[in-house]
């Protein structure tokens, strides 16, 4: 079955919030190798300015991966998990993400293409926190086709 490219342009609720812990910040960003001291300590962080620890950039993909699930495992969507591979993720970043954040997520389908035999699907995930936006991410799946 092909992905529905009558998708494009569709948008999903908003996710219910995800607590952005300091324990969980603190995991994410030694599986990533940062050493940075305000991912890691609050004295640091307040010292830099921060409310709290602030999470690596990267962060954000636990949540809006978390949005993406709502597309994959949509029937209508027309998407095999089994084969879905994950091309590209991109971060627009408009503050960084802070221990005791609740963050909402608003899914949006921007795109649905083919190319090689393969279908492109690109998705935007607005997150928020109290109706501030905090990051915009990028994410295009690549669902190989039957032949792959």
């Amino acid at each position: 079955m092909p992905v529905n490219a009558d998708f494009v342009g569709r948008q999903y609720p908003p996710t219910t919030p995800y607590a952005v812990g300091s324990a969980t910040i603190r995991e994410f960003a030694q599986a990533v190798g940062s050493a940075d001291p305000v991912h890691l300590d609050r004295a640091a962080a307040l010292a830099a300015g921060y409310r709290d620890v602030i999470a690596p950039p990267t962060f954000a993909v636990l949540i809006a991966q978390q949005c993406d699930a709502q597309l994959i495992v949509d029937p209508e969507a027309g998407i095999d998990y089994s084969r879905v591979v994950h091309g590209e993720q991109r971060f627009t970043h408009h503050r960084p993400l802070t221990a005791g954040d609740d963050v909402v997520g608003v899914l949006h389908v921007d795109g649905v293409r083919s190319a090689g035999g393969h279908s492109m699907v690109t998705t935007r995930t607005e997150l928020s926190v109290d109706g501030e936006a905090v990051c915009t991410a990028t994410s295009t799946l690549v669902i190989r086709g039957e032949d792959a």
